[in-house]
């Protein structure tokens, strides 16, 4: 249980927010969207959280580096004229229509949705995000049945296939076999995308992340580790 949103306070170098729980001990989790945050005990003062937290300056200077080298795909879009979206690593020019019939197409170095009202940027937000779901779920497909039918000496064959937004995660694979990919990579390269799937279709082989499954993923992708560290710079914030 939280007492309140918490209390704002600051070093030399940063501010972090300090939120007071049931909890025993400290603690500091660094986001790359929410920023520092403590956590301390009910009762702890403040003295000794600012003690704790300047003995940890160099550990929270080192993740707030890490995190400025992040890439935000979808940081304070405002979904107005002549606004850049990304669609499979490109940069389009989002153009807003006023139209009886709602639409969203892409052509050129634009995407370009229509709609009743071109000030709705709510709307301009649901309409775009519909379009790149069923983008995503109509390029995906096809790329795992290519995907499986180019190693299909591996006998990949996974129970079922869906598309949805996630924040934290870029793709799974369940027990029963059925793959999960998050809409957003269709914002990415392809080669993103294409390192997914093939990590989770290594999944239907080896559930886990053990050295079995490592050794079929450096056979399938040899520069695996290079894409990964490569994906992990962007979040969907």
């Amino acid at each position: 249980m939280v007492v309140n949103d918490g209390i704002r306070t600051s070093m030399n170098e940063f501010n972090y927010k300090v939120i007071f729980s049931g909890r025993r001990s400290i603690s500091i989790i660094v986001s790359p969207d929410k920023g520092v945050t403590v956590r301390a005990p009910y009762r702890t003062s403040l003295k000794t959280i600012e003690r704790f937290v300047g003995e940890k300056t160099d550990w929270i200077r080192k993740h707030l580096v890490n995190h400025s080298d992040l890439t935000r795909i979808n940081h304070n879009k405002k979904y107005i004229e002549g606004e850049i979206h990304f669609l499979r690593g490109m940069e389009y020019r989002l153009v807003v229509t006023e139209s009886a019939k709602q639409f969203v197409t892409q052509h050129d170095d634009i995407i370009e949705v229509g709609l009743l009202s071109s000030d709705n940027s709510n709307k301009i937000k649901v309409l775009l995000a519909k379009w790149y779901k069923l983008k995503a779920v109509e390029i995906f497909r096809e790329k795992i049945e290519d995907t499986c039918r180019k190693y299909n000496e591996y006998n990949f064959n996974p129970s079922g296939f869906s598309v949805k937004f996630m924040k934290s995660r870029w793709g799974s694979c369940s027990s029963k076999g059925k793959i999960t990919l998050n809409a957003e990579l269709i914002k990415l390269e392809d080669r993103f995308t294409d390192y997914v799937i093939i990590h989770e279709l290594c999944h239907l082989r080896f559930h886990n992340h053990g050295k079995d499954f490592y050794k079929l993923l450096l056979e399938l992708v040899p520069d695996y580790k290079l894409i990964r560290k490569e994906l992990k710079k962007f979040i969907t914030k």
